[in-house]
């Protein structure tokens, strides 16, 4: 690792050197990981922001029903994830530091169009649906980000460090929602406008911050072209549609989480006011508690193997769905209204999954960075390439996976309108999140924990052996890290 300049850029970075890692890069590498879990975690305050707002927004002031603010609340999911593919492509172009203050300007964008639309009733739906879509710009920060931290951590620490930096953006849904309800109870439903004011200096304190602490790494590459080779290997999109299953159920129940709550609240004989209330009191918990276990999930990946603890969340997140369908299905029987009971077995539903999905988000975030080490052990390149092969690869694929994950949120929220548009309940919707749990699991075992009964060696042998491979040399890194003490 060079020495740093002053202009912030570092040359040469190599994470993978124990020496150079104990003689001051972990401390680089920390700094950096603080100001992208800052950045990232302003970022997914802005991108969720009109979950909050839609609690702002009673049905006879605005004349939005249920079903139209499912549709503004997943527009920016929408963005968002078409965003997430040319921001992982940004980072390496511009630099890590550099586009991590733009990226932040840019969320002053969205907050100061929320803020001036926000509160007044009068608005048009159609304009509504323009500036939420706005707030999509929040969603592309993620990609930037993990591909950044992605270079800057060596292999054995690529769990824990891609959790940490994942589940410290993620807590940002639940401390914009945990502000919303503090406006909410405190000042009224006509504050909207302060959540955004709020967030208007917390940005300018995220891009002053990375413009002091943050560092560009000169060395690292994430363009079209790696994500090309990424998607040229086949367990890529098995990867990616994991990620459905874990990111897009941990984004989609957060834009979605509250807004079930309110109908529930509303149908038990709370006023709109009530149920705003209510719902937001309890609807922050969920995404909190799913943030907070994502770094845990990858630090037990780091153990482990990524793909063991995958299978066992899905496992567990079918049973989680089950609990919810039998609370979903008592209340239909009562005409909709959710008694106290029910209500209490919805909510331990929902929060299992949140908890769930975190956790399991962490370990498939792990299984990337394992395959593509794996993988490039099979090509005819000296080490130093093989590494910057797996390291420039994974990078990219992350952010392709970061869209397609994000792309399930949406499908979560769609699902939902369509279920309540068309039987007034969202057991339907529920039933089909059990099933694609399912498959979920069908496709870890599959592709990742089965191993191929064949006589001569394939391509599969290899992403079957990744996560061994990645535990054995964090098994030699660790020890000569302690020869070295």
């Amino acid at each position: 690792m060079s020495t740093l300049k002053r202009n912030h850029d570092i040359e040469h970075w190599d994470a993978e050197d124990v020496a150079a890692w104990e003689a001051g890069g972990k401390d680089v590498a920390k700094r950096n990981l603080i100001w992208s879990v800052i950045a990232e975690h302003i970022g997914f305050s802005v991108w969720s922001i009109w979950s909050v707002m839609v609690l702002f927004m009673p049905a006879d002031k605005f004349g939005i029903d249920p079903a139209g603010k499912f549709f503004l609340v997943a527009l920016p999911t929408l963005v968002g994830a078409f965003l997430r593919i040319p921001y992982t492509v940004a980072t390496a172009r511009f630099g890590g530091r550099n586009w991590t203050i733009f990226s932040a300007f840019l969320l002053l964008v969205p907050l100061m169009l929320t803020l001036y639309f926000v509160n007044q009733p009068g608005t048009s739906y159609t304009t509504f649906l323009i500036v939420a879509a706005f707030a999509g710009v929040g969603g592309g920060n993620f990609a930037s980000s993990m591909t950044n931290i992605n270079a800057f951590y060596p292999q054995r620490l690529k769990g824990w460090a891609l959790g940490m930096n994942a589940g410290g953006g993620n807590i940002g849904v639940p401390v914009i929602q945990l502000l919303g309800l503090l406006v909410l109870v405190t000042l009224g439903g006509d504050y909207a406008y302060l959540i955004c004011a709020i967030y208007l200096v917390l940005v300018g304190i995220t891009a002053v911050g990375a413009a002091l602490y943050m560092d560009n790494l000169t060395n690292q590459k994430a363009d079209l072209s790696y994500m090309g080779k990424a998607l040229q290997v086949p367990q890529s999109w098995a990867i990616a549609f994991l990620y459905i299953g874990t990111f897009g159920s941990f984004i989609g129940y957060s834009f979605a989480f509250g807004q079930i709550l309110q109908i529930s609240f509303k149908a038990g004989g709370d006023t709109a006011a009530q149920a705003a209330v209510h719902a937001a009191s309890i609807a922050f918990i969920g995404p909190l508690l799913g943030s907070l276990s994502r770094p845990y999930g990858g630090k037990m990946a780091d153990r482990i193997g990524g793909s063991k603890v995958a299978l066992g969340t899905f496992g567990a997140m079918m049973a989680a769905a089950l609990i919810v369908i039998s609370a979903s299905t008592m209340a239909d029987r009562n005409n909709g209204v959710a008694s106290g009971a029910t209500m209490t077995f919805l909510v331990i539903g929902f929060i299992a999954l949140f908890v769930l999905s975190g956790f399991g988000n962490g370990a498939v975030t792990k299984i990337i960075p394992s395959v593509f080490e794996a993988k490039s052990k099979s090509l005819p390149l000296s080490r130093t390439e093989q590494a910057a092969w797996s390291q420039n690869t994974s990078g990219a694929l992350i952010g392709f996976v970061g869209a397609i994950g994000a792309l399930g949120g949406v499908g979560i929220n769609m699902v939902l309108r369509s279920s309540y548009s068309s039987t007034a309940s969202a057991t339907t919707a529920f039933w089909v999140f059990l099933a694609f749990y399912v498959i979920c699991a069908a496709v870890t075992w599959t592709v990742f924990l089965r191993r191929p009964r064949l006589s001569v060696p394939t391509d599969s042998d290899v992403v079957v052996e990744a996560e061994s491979l990645v535990l054995e040399a964090e098994t030699n890194a660790s020890s000569a890290n302690t020869s070295a003490r």
